[in-house]
């Protein structure tokens, strides 16, 4: 499976990988066999093996997707893509996060897929970083600004507290508490800074 060829690259054994990431050997022995596909994959132990190898979430998932016959543009959830979002950050730092961000230009290649959700929620972390951290907004998305998504997204904790109670009132209050950045694309998000 490639992902023996990131760990040979890495120049790093299976076993060493296990300890390095703190993913049990198991699950690092059924992905390599490929009984277990990265797509299955929880999105903090995809996290855990991707800082291991030094490489993205995306390229793992990318690495794994080769092996399939069917070349397809493999998506994770939104929710997932959050997750993955807001550990990045954490891990490189606000600074770091916001220039590889627009050194790559993900937020307009992901706008291009149609991958709408997820660009517009690259597109608000990046302007939340910048004002929390006094920096100038990058003007080379203006036009994706002015789009919104069509309906709200909310957080899937937030949507079961509101099924669960069958009040609608978990919905206004995590709008209330929304980062305006978020808001403004019809995303709610009150927390990026506290995961696990």
């Amino acid at each position: 499976m490639i992902i023996d060829d990131i760990l040979k690259d890495a120049k790093m054994s299976r076993y060493k990988l296990s300890k390095v990431s703190g993913v049990p050997q198991t699950t690092i022995s059924d992905i390599c066999s490929g009984r277990t596909k990265m797509e299955k994959c929880s999105a903090g132990t995809l996290y855990k093996l991707a800082k291991a190898l030094n490489v993205s979430v995306d390229a793992l998932l990318e690495a794994d997707e080769q092996n399939s016959t069917l070349k397809v543009d493999y998506r994770v959830s939104f929710e997932t893509f959050k997750s993955n979002t807001c550990h990045q950050v954490k891990d490189k730092g606000d600074l770091d996060f916001i220039i590889e961000t627009l050194e790559t230009n993900r937020i307009r290649e992901l706008y291009r897929k149609k991958w709408y959700a997820e660009s517009l929620y690259l597109l608000g972390m990046v302007d939340y970083l910048s004002r929390v951290n006094d920096l100038p907004v990058c003007t080379n998305y203006n036009d994706i600004r002015s789009k919104k998504l069509e309906q709200e997204v909310y957080p899937s904790s937030v949507l079961i507290r509101a099924a669960v109670t069958h009040n609608d009132e978990v919905k206004k209050e995590a709008k209330k508490k929304a980062i305006p950045e978020f808001l403004r694309f019809n995303i709610v998000e009150s927390e990026v800074r506290n995961i696990v």
